[in-house]
Protein backbone atom coordinates (compact mmCIF):
# COMPACT_ATOMS: atom_id res chain seq x y z
CA UNK A 1 0.00 0.00 0.00
CA UNK A 2 2.44 2.41 0.85
CA UNK A 3 4.57 1.95 -2.04
CA UNK A 4 1.50 2.54 -4.29
CA UNK A 5 1.35 5.48 -2.74
CA UNK A 6 4.38 6.89 -3.40
CA UNK A 7 3.19 9.02 -6.37
CA UNK A 8 1.39 10.86 -3.69
CA UNK A 9 3.87 11.77 -0.98
CA UNK A 10 6.27 13.07 -3.96
CA UNK A 11 2.80 15.09 -5.64
CA UNK A 12 2.08 16.22 -1.25
CA UNK A 13 5.56 17.32 -0.77
CA UNK A 14 5.76 19.30 -4.22
CA UNK A 15 2.55 21.47 -3.88
CA UNK A 16 3.51 22.04 -0.03
CA UNK A 17 6.34 23.23 -1.62
CA UNK A 18 4.48 25.73 -3.94
CA UNK A 19 2.30 26.37 -1.41
CA UNK A 20 5.65 28.02 1.06
CA UNK A 21 7.18 29.29 -2.52
CA UNK A 22 3.34 31.73 -3.49
CA UNK A 23 3.39 32.54 0.88
CA UNK A 24 6.92 33.54 0.46
CA UNK A 25 6.67 35.16 -2.82
CA UNK A 26 4.04 38.00 -1.05
CA UNK A 27 6.88 39.31 0.92
CA UNK A 28 9.62 39.05 -1.42
CA UNK A 29 7.36 41.30 -3.77
CA UNK A 30 7.74 43.98 -1.39
CA UNK A 31 11.04 43.34 -0.78
CA UNK A 32 12.08 42.96 -4.60
CA UNK A 33 10.16 46.30 -5.18
CA UNK A 34 12.31 48.11 -2.41
CA UNK A 35 15.25 46.23 -4.09
CA UNK A 36 14.51 47.95 -7.18
CA UNK A 37 14.33 50.86 -6.35
CA UNK A 38 17.54 50.89 -4.80
CA UNK A 39 18.95 49.65 -7.78
CA UNK A 40 17.53 52.25 -9.62
CA UNK A 41 18.81 54.35 -7.14
CA UNK A 42 22.47 53.45 -6.84
CA UNK A 43 22.51 53.41 -10.99
CA UNK A 44 21.43 57.00 -11.21
CA UNK A 45 23.86 58.86 -8.41
CA UNK A 46 26.51 56.95 -10.80
CA UNK A 47 25.09 58.22 -13.96
CA UNK A 48 24.88 61.74 -12.32
CA UNK A 49 28.03 61.56 -10.92
CA UNK A 50 29.76 60.76 -14.18
CA UNK A 51 27.72 63.17 -15.84
CA UNK A 52 28.65 66.04 -13.56
CA UNK A 53 32.86 64.89 -14.48
CA UNK A 54 31.47 65.32 -18.18
CA UNK A 55 30.37 68.36 -17.36
CA UNK A 56 32.90 70.30 -15.28
CA UNK A 57 35.67 68.98 -18.74
CA UNK A 58 33.20 71.27 -20.49
CA UNK A 59 33.17 74.04 -18.72
CA UNK A 60 37.49 73.49 -18.03
CA UNK A 61 37.76 73.52 -21.72
CA UNK A 62 36.12 76.63 -22.02
CA UNK A 63 37.91 78.41 -20.01
CA UNK A 64 41.19 77.27 -21.83
CA UNK A 65 42.41 78.39 -25.23
CA UNK A 66 42.77 74.67 -26.64
CA UNK A 67 41.49 74.28 -30.15
CA UNK A 68 40.50 70.35 -29.57
CA UNK A 69 38.22 68.83 -26.96
CA UNK A 70 39.01 65.35 -25.97
CA UNK A 71 35.49 63.89 -25.15
CA UNK A 72 35.53 62.01 -21.41
CA UNK A 73 34.55 58.09 -22.85
CA UNK A 74 33.39 55.12 -21.01
CA UNK A 75 32.76 51.48 -21.35
CA UNK A 76 29.36 51.96 -19.12
CA UNK A 77 28.62 55.18 -20.30
CA UNK A 78 27.39 56.59 -23.72
CA UNK A 79 27.37 60.56 -23.87
CA UNK A 80 25.76 63.12 -25.96
CA UNK A 81 25.57 66.74 -26.59
CA UNK A 82 22.73 69.09 -28.22
CA UNK A 83 22.01 72.56 -29.22
CA UNK A 84 19.12 74.69 -27.96
CA UNK A 85 16.38 73.39 -30.67
CA UNK A 86 17.30 69.71 -29.75
CA UNK A 87 19.79 68.46 -32.99
CA UNK A 88 22.26 66.81 -31.76
CA UNK A 89 26.15 67.77 -32.06
CA UNK A 90 28.13 65.18 -30.58
CA UNK A 91 27.80 61.13 -29.29
CA UNK A 92 30.34 58.60 -28.35
CA UNK A 93 28.40 55.99 -29.55
CA UNK A 94 26.87 55.97 -33.39
CA UNK A 95 23.05 55.89 -32.66
CA UNK A 96 21.18 58.54 -33.57
CA UNK A 97 18.72 58.89 -30.60
CA UNK A 98 16.78 62.05 -29.83
CA UNK A 99 16.31 63.90 -26.68
CA UNK A 100 12.85 62.14 -26.45
CA UNK A 101 14.35 58.59 -27.12
CA UNK A 102 15.77 58.62 -23.42
CA UNK A 103 12.53 58.11 -22.27
CA UNK A 104 12.41 54.75 -23.54
CA UNK A 105 12.25 51.34 -21.26
CA UNK A 106 15.70 49.65 -21.24
CA UNK A 107 17.81 53.15 -20.69
CA UNK A 108 18.70 55.29 -17.95
CA UNK A 109 19.61 58.31 -18.08
CA UNK A 110 20.56 62.06 -17.19
CA UNK A 111 20.00 65.19 -18.90
CA UNK A 112 22.13 68.29 -17.35
CA UNK A 113 21.46 72.04 -19.27
CA UNK A 114 24.40 73.04 -19.90
CA UNK A 115 26.41 77.03 -19.52
CA UNK A 116 27.05 78.80 -22.67
CA UNK A 117 30.08 76.94 -23.54
CA UNK A 118 32.70 76.58 -26.70
CA UNK A 119 31.49 73.56 -27.67
CA UNK A 120 27.74 75.27 -28.46
CA UNK A 121 26.33 72.71 -26.34
CA UNK A 122 23.09 73.67 -24.39
CA UNK A 123 22.06 69.74 -22.61
CA UNK A 124 24.47 66.94 -22.07
CA UNK A 125 22.46 63.58 -21.56
CA UNK A 126 24.54 60.68 -20.77
CA UNK A 127 22.79 57.35 -20.46
CA UNK A 128 23.67 53.60 -20.45
CA UNK A 129 20.94 50.90 -20.80
CA UNK A 130 19.43 49.46 -17.68
CA UNK A 131 17.61 46.64 -16.84
CA UNK A 132 16.72 44.37 -13.22
CA UNK A 133 17.38 40.91 -14.95
CA UNK A 134 20.09 40.63 -12.16
CA UNK A 135 17.19 41.17 -9.23
CA UNK A 136 14.80 38.62 -11.31
CA UNK A 137 17.43 36.08 -11.74
CA UNK A 138 18.13 36.64 -7.91
CA UNK A 139 14.81 36.20 -6.82
CA UNK A 140 14.12 33.22 -8.89
CA UNK A 141 17.36 31.63 -8.02
CA UNK A 142 16.18 32.24 -4.69
CA UNK A 143 12.63 30.98 -5.10
CA UNK A 144 13.95 27.52 -6.87
CA UNK A 145 16.49 27.00 -3.66
CA UNK A 146 13.79 27.80 -1.45
CA UNK A 147 11.26 25.39 -3.42
CA UNK A 148 14.14 22.96 -3.32
CA UNK A 149 14.69 22.63 0.69
CA UNK A 150 11.49 22.85 1.50
CA UNK A 151 10.37 19.87 -0.97
CA UNK A 152 13.37 17.61 0.01
CA UNK A 153 12.75 19.01 3.98
CA UNK A 154 8.86 17.93 3.71
CA UNK A 155 9.82 14.31 1.93
CA UNK A 156 12.36 13.56 4.41
CA UNK A 157 9.80 14.48 7.41
CA UNK A 158 6.86 12.65 5.36
CA UNK A 159 9.05 9.44 5.06
CA UNK A 160 9.74 9.89 8.65
CA UNK A 161 6.27 10.02 9.64
CA UNK A 162 5.22 7.34 7.15
CA UNK A 163 8.03 4.94 8.45
CA UNK A 164 5.70 3.32 11.13
CA UNK A 165 3.54 2.73 8.68
CA UNK A 166 5.83 0.77 6.56
CA UNK A 167 6.39 -1.44 9.73
CA UNK A 168 3.05 -1.95 9.86
CA UNK A 169 2.41 -2.67 6.07
CA UNK A 170 4.85 -5.20 6.38
CA UNK A 171 3.74 -6.81 8.90
CA UNK A 172 0.40 -6.62 7.53
CA UNK A 173 1.43 -8.32 4.23
CA UNK A 174 3.55 -10.80 6.01
CA UNK A 175 -0.08 -11.94 7.91
CA UNK A 176 -1.76 -11.99 4.93
CA UNK A 177 1.02 -14.00 2.56
CA UNK A 178 1.19 -16.55 5.82
CA UNK A 179 -2.83 -16.70 6.27
CA UNK A 180 -3.72 -17.14 2.18
CA UNK A 181 -0.87 -19.80 2.43
CA UNK A 182 -2.64 -21.77 5.47
CA UNK A 183 -6.01 -21.71 3.84
CA UNK A 184 -5.20 -22.82 0.50
CA UNK A 185 -5.16 -25.93 1.81
CA UNK A 186 -8.47 -26.28 3.26
CA UNK A 187 -9.98 -24.69 0.63
CA UNK A 188 -8.42 -27.10 -1.97
CA UNK A 189 -9.68 -29.89 0.68
CA UNK A 190 -13.15 -28.84 0.95
CA UNK A 191 -13.03 -28.20 -2.52
CA UNK A 192 -12.10 -31.45 -3.70
CA UNK A 193 -14.15 -33.04 -1.07
CA UNK A 194 -17.93 -31.28 -2.28
CA UNK A 195 -16.68 -32.50 -6.01
CA UNK A 196 -16.62 -35.97 -5.13
CA UNK A 197 -20.12 -35.60 -3.12
CA UNK A 198 -21.17 -33.82 -5.56
CA UNK A 199 -22.58 -36.59 -8.00
CA UNK A 200 -24.47 -38.22 -5.18
CA UNK A 201 -25.91 -35.01 -3.50
CA UNK A 202 -28.34 -33.12 -4.39
CA UNK A 203 -30.39 -31.76 -1.34
CA UNK A 204 -30.53 -27.90 -1.23
CA UNK A 205 -27.88 -27.54 2.33
CA UNK A 206 -25.43 -29.16 0.15
CA UNK A 207 -26.02 -26.75 -2.70
CA UNK A 208 -26.20 -24.02 -0.18
CA UNK A 209 -22.81 -25.14 0.96
CA UNK A 210 -21.33 -25.77 -2.45
CA UNK A 211 -22.25 -22.28 -3.31
CA UNK A 212 -21.11 -20.67 0.11
CA UNK A 213 -17.62 -22.48 -1.20
CA UNK A 214 -17.65 -20.75 -4.03
CA UNK A 215 -18.08 -17.28 -3.36
CA UNK A 216 -15.05 -18.21 -0.94
CA UNK A 217 -13.21 -19.55 -3.37
CA UNK A 218 -13.81 -16.42 -5.26
CA UNK A 219 -12.70 -14.02 -2.52
CA UNK A 220 -9.83 -15.75 -1.88
CA UNK A 221 -8.73 -15.72 -5.59
CA UNK A 222 -9.42 -12.04 -5.50
CA UNK A 223 -6.90 -11.37 -2.39
CA UNK A 224 -4.24 -13.67 -3.62
CA UNK A 225 -4.08 -11.84 -7.72
CA UNK A 226 -4.22 -8.46 -5.67
CA UNK A 227 -1.35 -9.97 -3.30
CA UNK A 228 0.94 -10.77 -6.19
CA UNK A 229 0.42 -8.89 -8.50
CA UNK A 230 3.15 -6.43 -8.34
CA UNK A 231 5.45 -9.52 -7.62
CA UNK A 232 4.37 -12.26 -10.23
CA UNK A 233 4.83 -12.07 -13.95
CA UNK A 234 1.07 -13.35 -15.40
CA UNK A 235 2.13 -13.97 -18.59
CA UNK A 236 -0.05 -13.82 -21.52
CA UNK A 237 -1.28 -16.98 -23.47
CA UNK A 238 -3.73 -18.01 -26.47
CA UNK A 239 -7.00 -19.07 -25.04
CA UNK A 240 -10.19 -20.07 -26.26
CA UNK A 241 -12.04 -17.58 -24.82
CA UNK A 242 -15.54 -19.49 -26.27
CA UNK A 243 -14.83 -22.84 -24.20
CA UNK A 244 -12.76 -21.19 -21.03
CA UNK A 245 -16.33 -18.74 -21.16
CA UNK A 246 -18.89 -21.88 -21.17
CA UNK A 247 -16.88 -23.89 -18.04
CA UNK A 248 -17.31 -20.45 -15.94
CA UNK A 249 -20.78 -19.34 -16.70
CA UNK A 250 -22.04 -23.41 -15.77
CA UNK A 251 -19.74 -22.50 -12.35
CA UNK A 252 -21.95 -19.49 -11.39
CA UNK A 253 -25.13 -21.57 -12.53
CA UNK A 254 -25.83 -22.77 -9.32
CA UNK A 255 -25.06 -19.65 -7.45
CA UNK A 256 -27.67 -18.24 -9.77
CA UNK A 257 -30.21 -20.05 -8.63
CA UNK A 258 -30.20 -19.99 -5.43
CA UNK A 259 -31.64 -16.82 -5.93
CA UNK A 260 -33.64 -17.91 -9.42
CA UNK A 261 -31.85 -16.17 -11.79
CA UNK A 262 -31.69 -17.65 -15.06
CA UNK A 263 -28.38 -17.24 -16.88
CA UNK A 264 -29.17 -17.01 -20.74
CA UNK A 265 -25.89 -17.22 -23.23
CA UNK A 266 -24.55 -16.96 -26.50
CA UNK A 267 -21.22 -17.78 -27.36
CA UNK A 268 -19.98 -18.11 -30.53
CA UNK A 269 -17.63 -20.94 -31.22
CA UNK A 270 -13.45 -20.75 -31.68
CA UNK A 271 -12.99 -17.36 -30.59
CA UNK A 272 -9.46 -17.03 -29.04
CA UNK A 273 -7.60 -13.99 -27.00
CA UNK A 274 -4.10 -13.35 -25.74
CA UNK A 275 -4.24 -13.15 -22.25
CA UNK A 276 -3.04 -14.94 -18.86
CA UNK A 277 -5.59 -17.41 -17.90
CA UNK A 278 -5.36 -16.40 -14.33
CA UNK A 279 -6.29 -12.86 -14.99
CA UNK A 280 -9.20 -14.03 -17.57
CA UNK A 281 -10.84 -15.64 -15.03
CA UNK A 282 -10.59 -12.81 -12.73
CA UNK A 283 -12.36 -10.88 -14.93
CA UNK A 284 -15.06 -13.80 -15.93
CA UNK A 285 -15.58 -14.56 -12.24
CA UNK A 286 -15.92 -10.55 -11.22
CA UNK A 287 -18.56 -9.86 -13.73
CA UNK A 288 -20.47 -12.61 -13.28
CA UNK A 289 -20.12 -12.89 -9.07
CA UNK A 290 -21.30 -8.92 -9.79
CA UNK A 291 -24.22 -9.68 -11.72
CA UNK A 292 -25.81 -12.09 -9.99
CA UNK A 293 -24.66 -10.44 -6.49
CA UNK A 294 -26.14 -7.55 -7.23
CA UNK A 295 -29.44 -8.60 -9.68
CA UNK A 296 -32.94 -9.33 -7.83
CA UNK A 297 -34.45 -12.57 -7.31
CA UNK A 298 -36.20 -14.46 -10.65
CA UNK A 299 -34.32 -12.16 -12.85
CA UNK A 300 -32.09 -13.09 -15.64
CA UNK A 301 -28.41 -12.53 -16.74
CA UNK A 302 -27.15 -12.92 -20.71
CA UNK A 303 -24.21 -13.53 -21.47
CA UNK A 304 -22.67 -12.86 -25.54
CA UNK A 305 -19.84 -13.56 -26.43
CA UNK A 306 -19.34 -12.90 -29.95
CA UNK A 307 -16.79 -11.34 -33.22
CA UNK A 308 -16.87 -7.45 -33.36
CA UNK A 309 -14.35 -6.60 -36.83
CA UNK A 310 -10.92 -7.77 -35.75
CA UNK A 311 -11.79 -7.85 -31.55
CA UNK A 312 -14.10 -10.12 -29.49
CA UNK A 313 -17.00 -8.54 -27.55
CA UNK A 314 -17.27 -10.07 -24.53
CA UNK A 315 -20.98 -8.76 -22.69
CA UNK A 316 -23.01 -9.55 -18.74
CA UNK A 317 -25.66 -8.12 -19.07
CA UNK A 318 -27.91 -7.98 -15.85
CA UNK A 319 -31.76 -6.83 -14.63
CA UNK A 320 -29.97 -5.52 -11.09
CA UNK A 321 -30.29 -2.22 -9.01
CA UNK A 322 -27.77 -0.44 -11.87
CA UNK A 323 -24.86 1.52 -11.06
CA UNK A 324 -25.44 5.78 -9.80
CA UNK A 325 -21.81 6.41 -10.32
CA UNK A 326 -20.16 4.47 -13.33
CA UNK A 327 -16.77 6.46 -13.46
CA UNK A 328 -15.84 5.44 -9.67
CA UNK A 329 -17.20 1.79 -9.70
CA UNK A 330 -13.35 0.63 -10.80
CA UNK A 331 -11.93 2.58 -7.70
CA UNK A 332 -10.17 0.37 -5.54
CA UNK A 333 -12.67 -0.78 -2.18
CA UNK A 334 -15.66 1.48 -4.08
CA UNK A 335 -18.98 -0.65 -3.54
CA UNK A 336 -21.88 0.52 -5.67
CA UNK A 337 -24.08 -0.98 -2.52
CA UNK A 338 -22.51 -1.89 0.84
CA UNK A 339 -24.90 -4.57 2.03
CA UNK A 340 -24.32 -6.48 -0.09
CA UNK A 341 -20.43 -7.05 1.35
CA UNK A 342 -17.90 -7.97 -0.38
CA UNK A 343 -14.22 -5.80 -0.27
CA UNK A 344 -14.38 -3.45 -2.94
CA UNK A 345 -11.58 -5.45 -5.12
CA UNK A 346 -13.37 -6.80 -7.56
CA UNK A 347 -14.04 -4.05 -10.54
CA UNK A 348 -10.23 -2.61 -9.33
CA UNK A 349 -9.01 -5.39 -10.09
CA UNK A 350 -10.63 -5.91 -13.33
CA UNK A 351 -9.59 -2.70 -14.62
CA UNK A 352 -6.05 -3.51 -13.72
CA UNK A 353 -6.06 -6.40 -15.83
CA UNK A 354 -7.91 -4.41 -18.88
CA UNK A 355 -5.23 -1.57 -18.72
CA UNK A 356 -2.65 -3.97 -18.55
CA UNK A 357 -3.84 -5.97 -21.56
CA UNK A 358 -5.02 -3.45 -23.60
CA UNK A 359 -8.63 -4.22 -23.12
CA UNK A 360 -11.63 -1.95 -23.68
CA UNK A 361 -14.35 -1.86 -20.96
CA UNK A 362 -17.48 -0.43 -21.93
CA UNK A 363 -19.96 0.25 -19.14
CA UNK A 364 -23.37 1.11 -19.64
CA UNK A 365 -25.97 1.25 -16.54
CA UNK A 366 -29.81 2.27 -15.51
CA UNK A 367 -30.18 2.60 -11.76
CA UNK A 368 -33.09 0.22 -10.70
CA UNK A 369 -33.19 -1.35 -14.26
CA UNK A 370 -29.75 -2.96 -14.45
CA UNK A 371 -26.30 -3.20 -15.66
CA UNK A 372 -24.08 -3.95 -18.81
CA UNK A 373 -20.74 -4.65 -18.57
CA UNK A 374 -18.78 -5.14 -21.96
CA UNK A 375 -15.23 -6.04 -23.06
CA UNK A 376 -13.34 -5.85 -26.01
CA UNK A 377 -10.34 -7.85 -26.51
CA UNK A 378 -7.45 -8.45 -28.70
CA UNK A 379 -7.65 -11.13 -30.70
CA UNK A 380 -4.95 -13.95 -31.43
CA UNK A 381 -3.18 -12.88 -35.22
Amino acid sequence: MIRHDKRYIYTLAFFYSVLIVILVSIPAYFYISIEKQNYRHNHLQNLEHYAYGVEKSIYDFSRTQKRIFDFPRSVLYDSHLYREDGTRIFATDHGGLGMADFAQRGIISKRIVLNANRLGARYLVVAQPFSYRSIYTKALIGALFLGAVVFLMTLFFVRISLRPLERVNRYLNTFFNDAMHELKTPIGVMQLNLEMLGSEERSKPFRRLRNAMHNITLIYEDIEYHIKQDHVAYRPESIDLSHFLSERVDLFRDLAQVKSIAIEEEIAEGLTVWINRVELQRIIDNTLSNAIKYSGKSTGIRVVLTQVEKRVRLSVADEGIGIRDTRRVFERYQRENTVQGGFGLGLSIVKHICDKNGIEIRLTSIPGEGSTFAYLFNTVN
